[in-house]
């Protein structure tokens, strides 16, 4: 079973975008890192990639965890999606791919 237990919202500007959503969220950022600001907000996390743009994120992007990486991947492939973001290892044992569906909507997908 998968479910969205991320949302990762692309900015241009890493500070501005900490002050506000430290503002928006009443809370601090878990990680406070140049490359990933994280909050975690009732177990629902919000987080801030500096490079989400140059990644082909193109607005706030849900990230379902999922047991198969590669094989969901392949399964949104065949039924019309197309990979915008290969399949990444980004640390901790966690890897992630970013598909967009038919209106070109942004479906994130990590597994680990």
């Amino acid at each position: 079973m998968s479910a969205v237990n991320t949302v990762i919202y692309p900015v241009a500007d890493l500070d501005a975008a900490k002050r506000i959503f430290t503002t928006l969220l009443g809370a601090e950022p878990h990680t406070d890192e140049p490359y990933y600001v994280g909050y975690n907000v009732d177990g629902q996390e919000i987080a801030l990639d500096p490079s989400g743009h140059r990644k082909g994120l193109t607005g706030a992007t849900p990230y379902w965890s999922v047991d198969d990486l590669e094989a969901t991947v392949a399964s949104l492939v065949e039924a019309g999606s197309t990979v915008t973001q290969e399949a990444t290892e980004v640390g901790g044992g966690r890897t992630v791919a970013v598909v967009a569906d038919a209106d070109g909507n942004m479906i994130g997908l990590m597994q680990g």
